[in-house]
């Protein structure tokens, strides 16, 4: 009779271990699901995927966190970093249906050999948050000073500054959720507590295109159902915004 317990995988010996293997398997994703030449990372596993400019992003937040943890050498996070920054830096932006981006924000998926835009999809204001929010994450982390690491912290501040977050709002007080280049503006907006305070955040502290402050209280007023003179957090972030500007 075949012993199965012999060939069963070994068990974690604490929660800690357990905790510790399980983290390192979803970090082996991000190392296994790219394109070298490139730096993408598919969306998932299924056969012909696409990759995900929000996965990319989750993937350069990843790699300092894979260093830290000794699962990466910092020369191997380096050269996977700079593949994603140079591919999005040199990559075509503009109104053509098969771009990769446009006004400095991108599609929300990409051909993971082209980096162009996979079928219909939109581009994504939150999904390039998400992206740009990784890339910055990179360039506060890679801060020696070499050729390498310079040009991670040159390259993500200039792709920071490129994002058109004033065009986003499509002339509204709060962002829309993305744009298409034969229909234009989608009809959604972000509005209510959710994943795009990350979107007015980095909007906000736009060096090139910073938002004012209408869209942020807008934001919260929703989120709270609470109009600006009774809402404790939107009087809270006026008054440390005005504070932050002395």
């Amino acid at each position: 009779m075949t012993n199965h317990r012999a060939n069963r995988p070994k068990q974690p010996s604490s929660n800690e271990d357990m905790v510790d293997s399980l983290q390192r398997d979803a970090f082996g994703y991000f190392l296994r699901e790219n394109n070298p030449a490139n730096g993408l990372v598919l969306d998932k596993t299924q056969a012909d995927a696409p990759a995900s400019i929000a996965a990319i992003g989750f993937a350069l937040a990843g790699y300092p966190a894979g260093v830290e943890r000794l699962w990466m050498t910092r020369a191997e996070a380096t050269e996977r970093t700079l593949a994603v920054l140079r591919f999005f830096w040199t990559s075509p932006q503009g109104t053509a249906p098969d771009a990769t981006g446009y006004k400095g924000f991108y599609y929300h998926f990409l051909d993971m050999t082209t980096g162009r835009r996979a079928g219909m999809c939109e581009l994504s204001t939150i999904d390039t948050a998400f992206l740009l929010a990784g890339m910055l994450t990179a360039a506060i982390y890679f801060d020696e000073d070499c050729e390498d690491e310079r040009e991670i912290r040159t390259l993500a501040d200039a792709l920071y500054r490129r994002a058109d977050w004033q065009w986003a709002r499509n002339g509204g007080a709060t962002i829309t959720h993305g744009w298409k280049p034969k229909s234009g503006f989608l009809k959604y907006r972000w509005n209510g507590y959710d994943e795009a305070l990350l979107v007015y955040v980095l909007g906000l502290g736009s060096p090139t295109y910073p938002l004012p402050e209408e869209p942020m209280i807008r934001y919260i007023e929703i989120a709270t159902q609470s109009p600006v003179s009774l809402n404790p957090a939107a009087y809270a972030f006026r008054t440390s915004r005005h504070r932050s500007l002395e």
